[in-house]
């Protein structure tokens, strides 16, 4: 809600200042998002009228002005050269005299003007444009003001720009302050000021004619209230007072029907529409839709309607989105001659939602659905239509009002003693008492409690705490005592055994990956090419078209956040995220990680792209690889050991990816980004990628309490030939399995010659290990060494057909 802080002052204008009313706003519980001036400081800009102007001798696009600037140019006119296409005689425009200071341009300068010649021509000043006062981005010509502007006035008193726009940051309980009257009715509460109620006087009929109006759908429509206003002018002009409110309040100027329209509402919350009489076949009806019922609206969309939403009809069909928008068939224009005045109260249930389902949002929808006061649906027709008579012309006919069914306002009961243990601290009834006055709530009191009935305007009062809420907001937050909490806290120490996320995150940041945090939705193609996965979980109301699904695996967000960081040329990107992922699961578990049949576990991603290390002189450059980011996803287990086994997964590429097992228990992936993901998503290289259950990774075992070996270990090396489909894993594991001296086996090196040799054949290749023995009683002697040697080869040949080299 954005709007002038004049504006509000002409109904409450308390004795404060600016920021002090900015903070009594955000302490009642409307919080002042922005506040800031409606023009930039500029010096020496007056009101200027060009009395003569004249083609420029040396210029096509340049004209010589004679500008009278009041007492600013006592000895005669002033003459400047102005090259703006709407310079002409007889119009009212700024003018920066010798000596001015206009706003700072994109240097950050103050631009000050001087006198200069323009192609051989003095001139003595500057007539100015919008963007040039940094008023709007309208560069199209020079800012022509009101005819009653005062020649030589200051620009700034004359546009009255000395002014602060507030933007409130509204909670949806405080619909009731989604108008310049409603925040002032909330600021004479707050600070005692006096609230000036606006002047709406009836207007007289000048003739009888109706429009017949009937509510089929009560339970959509409780009030429709209505006119017909004939011989309207459409063409007229908005006045200039009117148009700069609506723009104070972001509101850009259309036709002086829709700004009168516009205006109403942000002076007094009441949305409305105005439709061309003419267009509209016989009567209108207030009713649910029917499935199949198209509606072509006012922003040039095409809608369907359905039971579900309700419409305004005539005998034709559909006119209008009912509390949201109007229809294109009936919409006014400047042939319109005649028009209906409609002003309804929607009940708030049957616009909720509806604008979200169509992919945009109304103001009016946004009132609407908060509720809107059914009460002043007459007396607001009465205020839109004085200003179309005053401003368009007009005859008005007979008010036609018609009242289905109205929200009844249950009372609510506020104990004092309730109140005053919620709020902490003491509250007297008559303090209670003093501040449902203020805010215009009828009451009655008993002993120790108070009755209000909540007024036509207020939707959110419904409970006793609503008011124990009011009671402490206009009393102010700023009594509550300071006082510390009386209860323990007992810090809760978490087991040495289990990692926080916290600590896998400076892990990570370690192991020089950044984090990056994504939205939990993502779209329909990542969860099907990425994730494999074609039921995914969907969004009712996506925030966007694409993020339509509920992501069950990170990947999809890490390449997204990849193509994002590529597209700024970033060389080298390694990224991770802690988040969670949405599974279907039709078990019935309890707990936090399942609602509703949805399985919700934590799981960490990981991606790493471009080269292993920095740019540095010590090694050559080369690419990440799987290995690489194999050895950071076993720091990040360690202490345990995960298992490495091939596995096939739809993101990855198939002779380059894994599973991570712990246990027996798969936890994870690891691979290669598949080449036509890498193809399709448009990526120079291919990243590689892992993800794992967070569980998974926050255990850690403590370690066990080992003597320092007494003896020295042995350290034999072999190298052994195997055919190319044996893995390292499964040789390693045959190794260890051998004998229970060898502690451990490590890989150092692997051969495989161009062409067949006559110790390595087609289709082998030498995996050179090396094994470390120990025996903790005794020291190891070749006798003992050779048969531990001897059972491991024997091994290795009878499981993988493996020899000894040479």
């Amino acid at each position: 809600m954005q709007f002038p802080e004049s504006w509000l002052r002409e109904f409450c204008n308390p004795p404060i200042t600016t920021e002090q009313l900015a903070d009594t706003l955000t302490m009642a519980g409307m919080e002042v998002e922005e506040m800031r001036p409606v023009a930039p400081p500029f010096s020496r800009v007056v009101v200027g009228e060009i009395v003569e102007c004249a083609q420029h001798p040396n210029a096509d696009r340049l004209r010589v002005c004679k500008v009278n600037a009041g007492e600013h140019s006592k000895e005669g006119l002033l003459q400047i050269v102005c090259g703006a296409p709407n310079a002409r005689a007889g119009i009212k425009v700024p003018l920066a005299l010798v000596g001015a200071e206009l706003p700072p341009g994109e240097d950050g300068k103050p631009f000050k003007i001087g006198t200069g010649k323009l192609r051989g021509v003095e001139s003595f000043g500057m007539l100015c444009s919008a963007r040039e006062l940094k008023l709007s981005d309208d560069h199209g010509g020079l800012l022509e003001l009101g005819d009653d502007a005062p020649v030589g006035q200051d620009v700034r008193e004359a546009l009255k720009l000395d002014d602060t726009l507030f933007t409130l940051k509204l909670t949806p309980n405080l619909g009731h302050a989604l108008s310049v009257f409603g925040i002032a009715r909330e600021l004479s509460a707050l600070t005692g000021a006096p609230l000036k109620q606006p002047s709406i006087q009836p207007v007289p009929p000048r003739h009888d004619q109706r429009l017949p109006v009937q509510i089929e759908a009560p339970e959509l429509c409780g009030r429709f209230s209505g006119r017909v206003v004939r011989n309207v002018d459409t063409k007229a002009r908005t006045p200039a007072w009117m148009v700069e409110r609506l723009a104070r309040c972001g509101q850009r100027s259309v036709t002086a029907l829709v700004d009168i329209s516009n205006y109403v509402m942000f002076e007094v919350g009441r949305p409305s529409h105005i439709f061309d009489l003419d267009k509209i076949d016989q009567k209108l009806v207030v009713r649910w839709g029917r499935k199949g019922e198209t509606l072509k609206l006012l922003n040039g969309s095409t809608i369907e309607v359905d039971e579900t939403v309700g419409v305004i009809s005539d005998a034709r069909g559909v006119e209008s989105l009912a509390g949201i928008m109007g229809g294109d068939h009936t919409a006014v224009s400047d042939d319109t001659r005649n028009v209906y005045v409609e002003a309804a109260f929607w009940w708030p249930e049957s616009v909720a939602g509806r604008s979200r389902r169509f992919n945009f949002s109304t103001d009016a929808g946004h009132r609407f659905e908060r509720g809107v006061d059914p009460a002043l649906t007459v007396e607001h027709i009465e205020r839109i239509t004085q200003l179309i008579i005053d401003i368009c012309g007009g005859e008005a006919g007979p008010m036609d009002d018609q009242v289905a069914r109205l929200p009844e306002r249950k009372p609510v009961r506020l104990r004092v003693a309730r109140a005053a243990k919620v709020i902490g601290m003491p509250v007297t009834q008559a303090q209670c008492a003093g501040v449902f006055q203020r805010l215009g709530l009828p009451f009655t009191e008993g002993e120790g409690e108070l009755i209000v009935t909540p007024p036509s305007w207020r939707f959110d009062l419904q409970i006793e705490e609503d008011l124990i809420e009011e009671v402490i907001r206009v009393l102010g937050y700023p009594l509550l005592p300071e006082t510390p909490p009386l209860a323990p806290v007992t810090a809760k120490v978490r087991p040495e055994s289990l990692r926080s996320s916290h600590a896998l995150r400076h892990l990570m940041a370690d192991l020089d990956y950044q984090e990056t945090i994504n939205f939990s939705f993502v779209e329909d193609r990542w969860e099907r090419e990425l994730a494999g996965n074609d039921n995914p979980i969907q969004v009712l109301n996506p925030i966007a078209a694409p993020l339509a699904v509920m992501r069950s695996s990170l990947l999809g967000s890490l390449v997204s956040a990849l193509r994002y960081n590529l597209a700024r040329k970033a060389p080298r990107v390694r990224m991770f995220e802690i988040g969670r992922v949405f599974l279907r699961d039709d078990r019935n578990q309890d707990g936090p990680l399942s609602v509703a049949g949805i399985h919700q576990p934590m799981r960490l991603g990981g991606l790493a792209y471009g080269a292993a290390d920095t740019l540095q002189w010590g090694r050559a450059d080369k690419g990440v690889d799987f290995f690489d980011v194999k050895g950071d996803v076993e720091a990040l287990f360690a202490p345990l050991a995960p298992r490495f086994v091939p596995a096939p997964h739809p993101a990855l590429h198939p002779g380059r990816s894994a599973a991570i097992e712990i246990d027996g228990r798969r936890v994870g992936v690891l691979g290669e980004l598949h080449p036509k993901w890498r193809q399709a998503y448009e990526l120079p290289h291919a990243p590689v990628l892992f993800e794992i259950d967070l569980t998974a990774l926050q255990q850690r075992p403590l370690p066990q309490y080992q003597p320092i070996p007494r003896q020295q270990a042995s350290l034999r090396d072999l190298a052994i030939v195997v055919n190319d489909r044996v893995s390292h894993q499964a040789l390693i594991e045959a190794i260890e399995a051998a004998d229970a001296l060898i502690r451990r086996a490590q890989l150092f090196d692997i051969y495989r010659p161009a062409q067949p040799t006559a110790d390595i054949g087609a289709g082998e290749r030498s995996m050179a290990v090396r094994l470390e023995l120990l025996d903790d009683q005794a020291t190891l002697t070749d006798e003992r060494i050779e048969p531990v040697i001897a059972a491991v080869v024997q091994r290795l040949n009878t499981e993988f057909g493996a020899r000894l080299r040479g």
